[in-house]
């Protein structure tokens, strides 16, 4: 459909704004918001990228080695 989000499915929280977010910073760890996808740039620390694609309904993109962030 015209205007659908190919990247989240359902949004359960009220929309402030439409394709204006370009980097989610979650407890998990940190995604780009593209095209393509949400693209995971940064894990939390001890946070698997496993628990990451569990937690993800939308489209994840994963290239090479996933740092853990610092803190």
């Amino acid at each position: 459909k015209k205007g659908e989000s190919k990247l989240l499915k359902k949004c359960s929280l009220p929309l402030t704004g439409v394709g204006c977010v370009k980097k989610v910073v979650t407890n998990l760890g940190v995604l780009e918001v593209t095209s393509q996808g949400f693209r995971l740039l940064e894990r939390a620390p001890g946070v698997s990228i496993d628990t990451i694609k569990e937690a993800t309904e939308g489209t994840l993109l994963i290239a090479g080695d996933i740092p853990e962030m610092t803190v």
